[in-house]
């Protein structure tokens, strides 16, 4: 009798097995969809959208895809037409794939490159302040 804590080893290697498949995949669309965005989608307004990461779920029925866009004032309008562009998407996806089911897409917009920027900006002019605050506490 196992107890439900225990995990022996062909169970653990087929959840790694598992994760990298996953991985693979994800990273194989990641790659697709960036040039097909590119290439076939030719709608000005999109503007210049970055792939950032693509998590596919366990069964690869659907697939998280995080963008960021340039400029970001666009990220809204920017994941509509993503959104209304999934299934075209999908189609040409599916021609490159190499797996008997092709993810549905989600697409999602990457606020994290955005509020990086912000906490280095609040950084850096913090770091431009305390020199001069030193200077004050303790003199010239």
């Amino acid at each position: 009798m196992r107890s439900r804590g225990s995990c022996n080893t062909a169970d653990k290697t087929e959840m790694d097995a598992h994760f990298k498949r996953t991985d693979r995949v994800a990273e194989q669309i990641q790659k697709i969809l960036a040039v097909l965005i590119h290439k076939e989608l030719k709608d000005p307004r999109l503007g210049m959208v970055t792939i950032n990461d693509v998590r596919v779920s366990k069964d690869l029925a659907y697939a998280e895809v995080f963008f960021t866009v340039f400029p970001d004032d666009h990220a809204e309008e920017a994941g509509q037409l993503l959104g209304n562009a999934s299934s075209f998407l999908r189609k040409l996806l599916a021609r490159q794939l190499s797996t008997r089911i092709t993810p549905k897409l989600r697409f999602s917009y990457d606020a994290s490159l955005v509020q990086g920027e912000k906490i280095t900006r609040a950084l850096m002019a913090d770091r431009k302040a305390r020199p001069r605050q030193e200077e004050e506490d303790f003199g010239p």
